[in-house]
């Protein structure tokens, strides 16, 4: 049995690190271990312009603490008002890394998201020339379609209609939750690539709801049926550079978990690589884990991987982290998987 592992350090490709008491709360549980990290705009107000994007990043290294290295990669938050020069400007001078798209509505602090996409075919077609990726939040919020159905329906009625339309435009579905998105990936010859989060490898959807509501495990995309769960676990385990990890982990404060209309999202940032080398162990994939978590991702941005090293050392007793991350605006509870974890990211 492998007793330890050492990677290149790995980057995360969709990370949550919101704003002021939360952020220097939550920063150093993902630059202990992660290089870098692609940083969603979704605050309030939504980082949509490239002097927002500015001034978020500089609060982000503001607040990293002394001794870490980190490096954030912006993301500007699309609006049918976005202006296609200005992000052609924070492309163009490494300000930004990707532009991100919310159906309005979709999740977190996404009433500013995109409703008509027609509205935002210029900014599109802007990207495509200069090859500044789309990430996507790939869930339609049609009141008609069902929770469980909403990014199976995204992939038919909204993006492959935008990618068939915006020949050239790189696109990365962020956090997909089912077979459906698997496979749309697969059929991709180019320019189509996933994340995968560390939460959706481990829950399915009883893990939310049987037995009680369980309200850490409620995240958007939800959790779907177990079929889908083992369809990730394939699709992050088997080697193909089309999928990588974005881990989505996303802080909110207990009181707004545990209440009767409660947040989604999973605070994974902790104990990521933790539970990844659980995953890939229990699949046979040890072998891979450095190729999810450490390479696909670079290699689909067009940025060199880590030259930094981790190692992560597997050890007979189960490994203990922090239950919650305390922050200026309350605790923020850390993700536990329900099972005993052996691995550990040495320090």
């Amino acid at each position: 049995m492998t007793q330890s592992l050492t990677l290149r350090r790995p980057d995360d490709w969709h990370l949550h690190l919101r704003d002021g008491a939360m952020l220097r709360a939550v920063l150093p549980e993902s630059a202990r271990h992660f290089a870098r990290a692609i940083i969603m705009p979704n605050l309030v107000p939504p980082v949509v312009t490239g002097a927002q994007a500015a001034s978020y990043r500089e609060r982000i290294l503001t607040a990293l603490p002394d001794g870490m290295a980190f490096t954030p990669l912006m993301t500007l938050y699309l609006t049918e008002q976005t202006d296609p020069d200005d992000v052609t400007a924070a492309h163009d001078s490494g300000l930004i890394t990707a532009v991100k798209l919310y159906p309005a509505g979709a999740t977190t602090n996404s009433a500013s998201g995109v409703r008509d996409f027609d509205k935002v075919r210029a900014v599109l077609e802007r990207m495509a020339d200069i090859g500044c990726p789309l990430c996507v939040h790939g869930e339609v919020t049609d009141p008609d379609v069902d929770i469980f159905d909403r990014e199976a329906v995204f992939i038919d009625r909204v993006l492959d209609p935008i990618r068939r339309a915006t020949p050239g435009l790189r696109v990365v579905m962020e956090h997909i939750t089912t077979s459906e998105g698997v496979s749309y990936v697969q059929s991709a010859e180019r320019d189509l690539a996933a994340t995968i989060t560390t939460h959706h490898l481990i829950i399915n959807r009883n893990h939310i709801l049987v037995g009680g509501i369980r309200p850490h495990y409620y995240c958007l995309p939800v959790a779907k049926r177990e079929s889908h769960r083992l369809a990730l676990r394939k699709a992050a385990t088997g080697g193909d550079a089309r999928f990588f990890l974005g881990t989505d982990s996303a802080p909110h404060v207990d009181a707004a978990k545990e209440t009767a209309c409660g947040c989604a999202g999973c605070f994974t940032a902790t104990n990521t690589m933790a539970l990844l080398a659980h995953v890939f162990e229990e699949e046979g994939a040890l072998d891979r884990l450095e190729g999810f978590a450490c390479l696909h991702g670079p290699s689909f941005y067009r940025l060199p991987p880590n030259e930094d090293r981790i190692t992560l050392t597997r050890q007979d007793t189960p490994v203990t982290w922090p239950q919650k991350i305390e922050s200026g605006d309350g605790p923020v509870t850390v993700f536990d998987p329900g099972f005993p974890v052996h691995w550990r990211v040495q320090p």
